[in-house]
């Protein structure tokens, strides 16, 4: 079948309700995703031939604004909670059973990439490839996944996020930019030597909560585009501030070397981000969804959204698809793949690898995207599989915790 004639059926099949604007918004933050991590992510290959975990951003600071671009879970969270309020408010079950539904479609897929490393890595150890390479592999696997965890809790916290929406509207979202400000105040403020540094923490669950709480107001018909105008012009504001004033790191992700980090936990440099984001999304929401009209852009619309928590979990393991066997192979050094990503030939030679990297990640997604499917149960043999599945995510899970 022709790429014409697979996107004119996409088209013919989308019900007319779809609302594309927000499936292409989606996405577009999906796809951010491994783009920054392959954009900004590199590896150094020791005496020994094994790859260690490096950044760009380390030698050229003035990338930083890349990550400004690239850092969409904002985005991804707004969404979120524009489609789980939704879903919640239309749900025909109760609320348990709803949640059961939502938590399961996120979970499976977890199960499926961490299981299927507790056999890879040991395989590829036999194989000959180097011990650190494998613990900088499953860093990289496990780094995606704190965020399946964070919208795991969110997402259990909807049917809160939608009554504070319908009783508050936009407003419902201050409180949590004022945690995420107060603790960032006591971490970075006068009294910072006699805070704990676990103290942080506190700004997982607020920090990420925040565009979630937007998008459930959006949800709810509590966001027009008085606010959205507010929200970005009020994010902007806020991140122009923070950054150029009290002098946040200008990096949206977490740097080597560097003492203080926006991401993990999120800082209020983030929040400022989300909250500019969340603003000119849905202002630019019909726009979006005129544009996508075009059955050539909407059919990888509905083919990303469809793959959604594959790409999250697997694009990690398609960058080392393609560096492992390279370090391993003649000289090992390979520009923009093994080689330290300190020098522009790096950048160009990296960017002339994310094809490579999309195409493995397809061919990857093409076997892995069975998992996000529901699972069969019932039968013996159906019990032994999710049993055999669930032992080998343990496992690996436990090696994971072990390189924290």
């Amino acid at each position: 079948m022709s790429l014409a004639a697979l996107a004119a059926r996409i088209e013919s099949r989308t019900p007319a309700h779809r609302d594309r604007a927000v499936d292409g918004l989606r996405a577009l933050a999906l796809l951010a995703v491994p783009a920054g991590h392959w954009l900004l992510g590199g590896f150094t290959r020791s005496g020994d031939g094994a790859l260690h975990n490096a950044s760009p951003l380390s030698t050229f600071a003035g990338l930083a604004p890349v990550s400004w671009v690239l850092q969409m879970l904002g985005v991804f969270f707004l969404v979120g909670g524009y489609v789980s309020a939704l879903s919640y408010r239309r749900r025909a079950g109760s609320a348990r059973v709803w949640l059961g539904g939502r938590l399961a479609r996120l979970g499976r897929p977890v199960l499926g990439v961490t299981a299927a490393w507790a056999v890879l890595a040991p395989v590829a150890y036999l194989l000959g490839v180097p011990g650190d390479t494998l613990r900088t592999g499953a860093t990289l696997v496990v780094q995606p996944l704190w965020f399946v965890g964070v919208y795991l809790v969110v997402t259990a916290l909807t049917p809160v996020c939608v009554r504070l929406a319908e009783r508050l509207g936009g407003w419902a979202a201050a409180p949590l930019l004022g945690a995420v400000a107060t603790v960032d105040f006591l971490r970075y403020g006068p009294y910072a030597d006699s805070v704990p540094s676990w103290l942080s923490l506190l700004n997982i669950l607020p920090g990420w909560l925040f565009a979630y709480q937007l998008g459930a107001s959006w949800a709810v018909g509590r966001i027009g585009r008085r606010g959205a105008r507010f929200l970005l012009v009020g994010g902007a504001v806020l991140f122009a501030v923070l950054l150029l004033v009290l002098h946040y790191p200008a990096s949206m992700v977490g740097v080597p070397g560097e003492a203080r980090t926006n991401s993990h936990p999120p800082s209020l440099l983030v929040v400022a981000l989300a909250a500019a984001q969340s603003g000119a999304a849905v202002l630019l929401r019909e726009r979006i969804g005129r544009l996508l009209r075009r059955p050539a852009l909407w059919a990888p619309v509905v083919v990303v959204n469809l793959s959604a928590m594959t790409i999250l979990c697997w694009h990690q393991t398609a960058l080392l698809a393609a560096a492992v066997p390279a370090s391993l192979v003649g000289s090992g050094a390979v520009p923009g793949l093994t080689t330290a990503p300190d020098s522009l030939g790096w950048i160009v030679a990296r960017v002339l690898w994310l094809p490579v990297c999309a195409g493995l990640l397809v061919l990857i997604a093409r076997r892995t995207r069975r998992f996000e499917a529901p699972w069969r149960r019932g039968t013996r043999a159906a019990k032994a599989r999710n049993a055999v599945v669930g032992v080998l995510a343990a496992g690996f899970a436990v090696f994971a915790l072990g390189l924290a």
